[in-house]
């Protein structure tokens, strides 16, 4: 019979997720191996309470709900800080874009949601109706802003651009349908119906999910003629916040993990995860998909931030297993590509 003493593991669990909370307050990215040291001392610990004839009484499981609550807390945001891309500051020179290369714009259109890919105020768009468009979607923590060097370098070879920017702490299906809504409203705007979707991270699931035709709102104009690319998007759910998922879990703390989950992460808490509808049913694409470009990025050994020669800071966000869902991998419409990159 496995003996364990309940006390000795509440010490070590409790000591290792202050640890936890400390460096996620500090902004600290937190190794893999520790995350399972925490969840491991916390299984040891529900363990021991299932199998003590002592244990269920209301102080004690309000104790392991506590700790219950703050492990995932601290789970949960270093998702937020792993699993995101970083936020970056605002600079005064990214208000603009040099488009003179583009073919002159006779058209100028203003769509919930569409707008330069520049973090300029003005979201009024102006594009030339006989050209194709391609729409960028960024991912959590990103913004228009961000994808601004891949906009001027398509915008220095002839191609026009648009961002598609959303709250990323809103539902990710609520996201999904703002932009197949977007992307209808850009088509009447425009002679020519070619646009292509390029998604990153949280948002290639938006911009798969958006163009699926088994779904609420699906996509309404047919002329529409739409190529889809997505690079390293979290098609598995994000590990690091499994235990939003995990429904033994939810039980033990008496419902409060999908509370502090919510608050760490907004609406979109309960799709990020594994067991998500959101994740186990990708959907199908729909027929007006013509290409579907999947980049998959093995981000092992990457560095983001270096001193001193050596890596501080590493650039491994989402892991090749995170990326992989063998529903969309198997899809014969999948072009499925993988590129050693940060």
């Amino acid at each position: 019979m496995l003996t364990v003493n309940i006390h000795d593991a509440k010490a070590q669990l409790s000591q290792l997720i202050d640890r936890a909370a400390k460096g996620v307050a500090h902004g600290t990215r937190l190794s893999a191996n520790f995350l399972v040291r925490v969840l491991t001392q916390r299984k040891v610990l529900i363990f021991c309470i299932s199998r003590s004839h002592h244990v269920f009484d209301r102080a004690l499981m309000a104790t392991v709900s506590r700790y219950l609550v703050r492990s995932t807390l601290a789970i949960v945001a270093f998702a937020l800080l792993a699993g995101c891309a970083t936020q970056g500051t605002s600079d005064p020179a990214l208000l603009a874009m040099d488009l003179s290369k583009l073919p002159p714009a006779n058209v100028t259109l203003n769509i919930s949601g569409l707008g330069p890919c520049t973090d300029n105020p003005n979201r009024s768009i102006h594009l030339n109706s006989q050209q194709p468009v391609t729409v960028l979607v960024h991912g959590c923590f990103g913004s228009s802003g961000r994808f601004r060097g891949l906009a001027q370098v398509l915008a220095f070879h002839g191609q026009q651009t648009v961002c598609f920017t959303y709250n990323d702490r809103d539902s990710m299906m609520l996201s999904s349908t703002q932009l197949n809504t977007a992307l209808d409203q850009l088509a009447q705007g425009m002679d020519n119906k070619r646009v292509d979707v390029i998604g990153h991270s949280q948002g290639a699931l938006i911009a798969r999910k958006a163009l699926v035709v088994d779904r609420p709102n699906p996509l309404s104009n047919g002329d529409l003629q739409l190529r889809l690319v997505t690079v390293s998007g979290p098609f598995a759910g994000i590990a690091s916040a499994d235990q939003c998922g995990n429904p033994i879990t939810r039980v033990l703390s008496f419902g409060l993990i999908g509370a502090m989950c919510k608050v760490v992460t907004g609406n979109k808490w309960s799709e990020i995860t594994y067991t998500s509808d959101f994740i186990r049913h990708p959907g199908t694409l729909h027929k007006q998909v013509r290409d579907y470009l999947k980049v998959v990025t093995d981000e092992r050994g990457t560095c983001r931030q270096t001193k001193n020669g050596r890596c501080i800071e590493t650039d491994d966000v989402f892991s090749l297993a995170e990326q992989s869902n063998p529903i969309i991998d198997s899809d014969p419409a999948t072009k499925l590509v993988k590129v050693k990159a940060g």
